[in-house]
């Protein structure tokens, strides 16, 4: 019944995403424009190590699509709320685990389409990544957009308003991009600041893309990655369908 009520749920949204091509399309723009615009800044900078600069903003790219995206899905939660929509839900006997599942599915495989579509204007661009690498990146960006969908979904259940919903997301997306090391790598700030960064798991998912798109596959980094990856979703997700099973969503 989980598998069934999640695909109902997964459909329900997913047409309503296909019906949205501005939503398809303009998520994908603040990362794009990053490529565009600041890419060519990084071509003659030493950023250490043996890769070039597309290997290491690229990977910093898809990870920041995934954790902005994600972080402000719950929008459209609050929205649902707001109109009656989750009310309803509610009389039905669909798992109420499903309603969170179906509705994350829909955002990972949203976040992966414009992830493809970030990737080929990279490679337009200048980018040289091995096909194994770049499938890593994907699967990091579908785990990611599943943690943080969750959360984010969590947290709307848990407020009435957009008002309430998005400084509170705010506050949590900025720091944890600035000290993930999203555009330039950590290791080239001051070492308290590299010290600190380690301290946000999205640090360790980001290292680990870029070791994949070096196609240094045996890494420490890329080992630390996976397990932070697995862990968090394993964790995101656990809270995320406690939550709206508690609030009988």
């Amino acid at each position: 019944m989980l598998l069934h009520d999640t695909a109902l749920i997964f459909g329900r949204y997913a047409r309503q995403t296909l019906r949205s091509r501005f939503q398809i399309l303009f998520g994908i723009l603040m990362p794009l424009l990053y490529l565009l615009f600041f890419g060519p800044l990084l071509t003659e900078l030493p950023l250490g190590g043996d890769t070039d600069s597309w290997q290491v903003l690229v990977p910093g790219l898809l990870l920041q699509l995934g954790l902005f995206g994600a972080s402000f899905a719950g929008f459209g939660l609050i929205i649902d709320k707001s109109t009656g929509v989750v009310e309803r839900m509610r009389v039905t006997p669909v798992s109420r685990a499903a309603l969170l599942l179906g509705r994350v599915l829909r955002d990972a495989l949203l976040f992966m389409f414009q992830a493809v579509l970030l990737v080929l204007v990279a490679v337009l661009m200048g980018l040289r990544a091995p096909l194994p690498g770049v499938l890593i990146g994907f699967a990091f960006v579908g785990l990611l957009t599943v943690s943080l969908a969750s959360l984010s979904y969590a947290l709307a259940m848990r407020v009435s308003t957009p008002q309430e919903f998005g400084p509170v997301i705010n506050a949590l997306t900025m720091p944890a991009m600035l000290l993930s090391g999203l555009m330039l790598p950590m290791t080239l700030g001051p070492k308290w600041l590299d010290v600190l960064s380690h301290f946000t798991p999205f640090r360790y998912l980001v290292d680990a893309v870029r070791d994949a798109y070096a196609g240094t596959y045996a890494s420490a980094h890329l080992l630390y990655g996976v397990l932070v990856a697995l862990g968090f979703a394993a964790l995101a997700v656990t809270v995320g369908t406690g939550v709206f099973r508690k609030a009988g969503a």
